[in-house]
């Protein structure tokens, strides 16, 4: 059946292990079946050796390869092949102690400390400087000497050694993810930092781990067979790939062959190291890049699907007992004391159950701002000044993380602009879906699955069994934001915060997203704070609009009196400029000069220097907010004349 138009689009790609992609890579496979034959070949030595390592036969010293000797033998008659399975026991023994201790140490480190920041970063980076500082190889000696040539007390501390740089590259590229905007949405529905650490955060920087493994490997191994061959650790005649480096080094001038197996076993396991972890980090990343096999279509699955009072600056209104919301002289700030940044302006609004409020304004204007203040989700530098966010009668502006990490998920959830970058390119959407409905619900994973297809299709997704198996990358624009949708959905939330989720999409696929969110609002009961920069979207969806302006809301009414009598200047511009209304064959009017910066905002009207009614009065002190009729309310002195314009305006249009 063909789909429909404006339908999503399900793919399907092949699934394969991380195993099955290295392995296809001829680098990948060679490496790690070198390394795999050489570690398994030393651990079954007494299975696959043809001679005892220590006995010693003089009528067959430095013999070259033969039947009965595979790689000859040594100056005193030994077989250097069983030698050198014996041998690697305790060199890779070595090198998987010191690996293991760098690891455990670094791994945790880096991701808290590029997690967190703060102060445990600064104390992290600080004791990183000390340890890069002392001279590894130095202290490694001075543990041999302390322990009596104890070769594993080397090894682990030459591994809490070097497990300071590993932490602090790790630490590097945990500074990045934490800004990805699925990290964000991570948060706003519910997962704590030990969830969003191990299922979001790790993963993403398998690749680097990798990378870090294997290169401490490789030196691991160097420092090793370095110590054995200056005599440290297992003494002879016990064979070791350092000291049998070491009798063929004393024998280059009279038997330059047996140099050759002897190093040559090294070399090659240390390069298989370094090429075994370039595959397993190119395998990684492919593997979340892999292009899609085929396609099919399918019909969707279709499921039957506030009151904001305007607040006065200088006489702040009784709060709505009705309302879910209420944003009252909300003041929010960025940097310090000192040299702070004020970004919003006392806003005020209310949303009561079941309403959509649309939060309206060009970029800069503090829409975004308001709704991450709602969410509790301020960028670094950010904090509440002054005011009050009531949610549901009780005032949470002064809430802790913790506090909010209870209220995110379930009371509130928030769907973003980037649908794709909200979510965990690593990681399969029903698993995505499941973990939130895990968080929220403690429920086992078998039900929390269920209920992940019962989301995907109450999003109206075809095929939500199939959808579930998907990577972020394997859905279109408008099923990822559907996805999100579903995963905002998880907990069921009382608010929902959607930040210009239609603004990336085509319209078909954006009437399709209104029409499922007023479907979904409808259904649930859940009240909607929308932010967007369009008119055509307020007018769809919103039963309420807030219009902001430079850190203020300079109007709010109903859509339909907003729409027919706007009556501050701001409005008014912003709806002669909608490219909705404009007719065809004329310039479309525009809204001269820009949104000022914070922290220049002029004195009085904000928007008086682009207002082409602006009188010097308009600069005289705070411009309050004055009520008209219906409950319409805008901040403007010249709300008359302004009426009067706009009249004027629309006679000339028509």
């Amino acid at each position: 059946m063909a789909a429909r138009q404006g339908s999503p689009r399900v793919v399907v790609s092949e699934r394969r292990s991380l195993f099955v992609d290295v392995m296809r890579k001829p680098v990948g496979a060679i490496s790690m079946t070198y390394l795999f034959l050489v570690i398994a070949a030393s651990l079954m030595a007494p299975v696959l050796a043809t001679h005892d390592p220590l006995r010693q036969d003089l009528a067959s010293v430095r013999l070259t390869p033969s039947a009965e000797y595979w790689l000859g033998t040594d100056a005193l008659g030994r077989d250097i092949y069983s030698r050198l399975l014996y041998g690697g026991q305790e060199s890779l023994l070595g090198v998987a102690q010191a690996l293991i201790v760098a690891l455990v140490l670094a791994v945790p480190i880096g991701i808290a400390a590029g997690y967190f920041g703060g102060w445990f970063d600064w104390l992290v980076m600080r004791s990183i400087d000390i340890s890069l500082a002392i001279p590894g190889i130095i202290v490694t000696l001075a543990v041999l000497a302390i322990f009596q040539n104890s070769m594993v007390a080397a090894m682990v501390v030459y591994g809490v050694l070097v497990s300071a740089g590993a932490a602090r590259v790790i630490r590097s590229v945990v500074l990045g993810v934490r800004e990805e905007l699925y990290i964000d949405s991570a948060r706003t529905t519910g997962l704590t930092n030990p969830q969003i650490l191990l299922r979001h955060v790790l993963p993403r920087t398998f690749g680097v781990i990798i990378v870090q493994a294997a290169m401490l490997g490789a030196i691991a191994l160097g420092v090793q067979t370095g110590l054995a061959f200056l005599g440290f650790g297992p003494q002879p005649p016990a064979p070791t790939w350092g000291g049998m480096v070491g009798e063929a080094s004393s024998m280059l001038q009279y038997f330059s062959w047996m140099i050759v197996p002897t190093s040559g076993i090294i070399v090659l396991t240390t390069l298989a190291f370094g090429l075994l972890g370039d595959a397993v980090r190119d395998a990684n990343a492919e593997r979340i890049e892999r292009p899609v096999r085929g396609a099919k279509k399918s019909e969707p699955t279709v499921e039957a699907t506030t009151t904001m009072r305007a607040v006065s600056d200088e006489v702040v209104r009784p709060v709505d007992q009705t309302a879910l919301l209420s944003v009252r002289e909300l003041t929010v700030a960025f940097g310090t004391d000192e040299n702070e940044t004020v970004v919003l302006d006392r806003v005020g609004f209310d949303i009561r159950r079941g309403e959509t409020v649309g939060l309206v304004g060009e970029s800069g204007s503090g829409k975004t701002v308001t709704a991450m203040a709602v969410l509790g989700l301020l960028a670094e530098g950010g904090r509440i000044v002054s005011g009050e966010i009531l949610f549901d009668g009780v005032d949470i502006s002064g809430y802790s993380r913790k506090q909010y990490r209870s209220l995110r998920g379930t009371k509130m959830a928030m769907i973003s602009q980037e649908p794709m970058v909200a979510l965990d390119p690593t990681f399969r959407i029903g698993f995505q879906i499941a973990e939130v409905v895990r968080a929220q619900h403690k429920v086992s994973w078998r039900a929390a699955h269920r209920r992940a297809l019962e989301l995907l299709e109450a999003v109206r997704l075809p095929n939500p069994r199939e959808v579930a198996g998907l990577y972020p990358h394997q859905v279109s624009g408008g099923m990822a934001q559907r996805i999100a949708i579903a995963i905002a959905l998880a907990g069921r939330p009382q608010l929902l915060v959607a930040d210009e989720p239609t603004t990336a999409l085509d319209v078909t696929v954006q009437a399709e997203i209104l029409d499922l969110l007023r479907a979904l609002r409808d259904r649930l009961g859940m009240a909607i704070l929308f932010v967007t920069h369009d008119w055509g979207v307020v007018a769809d969806i919103c039963d309420r609009a807030v219009v902001m302006y430079a850190g203020q809301v300079v109007e709010q009414a109903t859509v339909e009196r907003v729409f027919e009598s706007p009556l501050h200047p701001y409005s008014q511009s912003l709806q002669r400029s909608n490219p909705h209304d404009a007719p065809k064959g004329v310039p479309l009017p525009t809204i001269g000069g820009v949104v000022p910066p914070a922290g220049r905002w002029p004195s009085g009207c904000h928007f008086a220097p682009r207002c082409a009614l602006a009188t010097d009065a308009c600069l005289d002190g705070r411009i309050p907010m004055v009520d008209g009729q219906e409950d319409h309310s805008a901040r403007c002195i010249r709300i008359d004349v302004a009426r009067v314009a706009h009249e004027e305006s629309l006679e000339v249009a028509t």
